[in-house]
């Protein structure tokens, strides 16, 4: 899947996202690589020492999930993914707003079914990464970030952070 980071397409991605088995219902055995993306229900099962062990430690949340699920981990985590499963559903552009508000600052990844239309938006709320299906890709993608000139809400995340009440 092509990865946009930062405006940017990304040639290499370094996290590995571990899925949990559907028999076990356990993670992976390890050696993980050494950015690992765990589902967010699975962070409570880390030991401590897994987590001083890991070098870059990730989280993934569906839109099911609540993102104060993640709260405690804001500190230990340098990324995380919101899976969006459909077109239609919307949560994850609040998900990420409110992770964003609640202090963190590591890469906040779109994954699922993330398309052009929607990048610009998605940035808007804190998204700073976005995994976009291999079939719906384009170069021409990129230009999406600057297509919509006009928005009744603030520019991007950060100016929310300043504009006047």
């Amino acid at each position: 899947m092509p990865l946009l980071r930062n405006r940017r397409l990304v040639e290499q991605d370094s996290w590995q996202f571990l899925h949990v088995d559907a028999e076990t219902g356990q993670l992976p055995q390890e050696p993980w690589s050494e950015a690992a993306v765990l589902p967010a229900a699975h962070l409570a099962d880390l030991t401590e020492d897994k987590v001083k062990a890991s070098k870059q430690l990730g989280a993934w949340l569906t839109t099911e999930e609540d993102h104060e699920l993640l709260l405690p981990w804001l500190d230990q985590l340098q990324l995380i993914a919101i899976e969006f499963p459909v077109f239609r559903d919307g949560r994850g552009f609040s998900q990420a707003r409110l992770l964003r508000r609640a202090g963190f600052k590591g890469e906040l990844r779109a994954i699922g079914d993330v398309a052009r239309d929607r990048l610009a938006y998605l940035e808007r709320c804190g998204f700073d990464a976005f995994d976009i299906a291999e079939e719906r890709f384009n170069s021409d993608d990129l230009q999406a970030f600057s297509e919509i000139s006009v928005s009744y809400q603030v520019e991007t995340f950060e100016d929310a952070e300043t504009a006047p009440a």
